[in-house]
């Protein structure tokens, strides 16, 4: 699974709308309404690294009101949820 963090800036009074759409996309997995310098942020997790042009250009940059993207591909994840997880294995109360 290939993991990406999108960063998306987008007209700001239609915010709720277009994360709603992001999020309905597939492959979207969460999207995020920030403060900073970016307005949304869209976790897309796919398969292979070509589904990736599938989803970013091709479905969030095409959503109306979605003015520019900033694409981060993650390596690994780390979660405090996965740590204790892996810690709690083998231990029975």
């Amino acid at each position: 699974m290939i993991t990406s963090i999108v960063l998306i800036k987008t007209d700001v009074d239609r915010i709720p709308e277009i994360a709603e759409r992001i999020a309905a996309l597939e492959g979207v997995s969460e999207v995020f309404s920030v403060t900073g310098a970016y307005d949304l942020i869209a976790m897309v997790r796919v398969a292979r690294h070509d589904d990736l042009a599938e989803v970013i250009p091709g479905r969030i940059s095409k959503v109306p009101g979605v003015a520019s993207t900033e694409t981060h591909i993650a390596f690994r994840t780390y979660s405090q949820h996965d740590l204790e997880a892996a810690f709690a294995i083998g231990l029975d109360s």
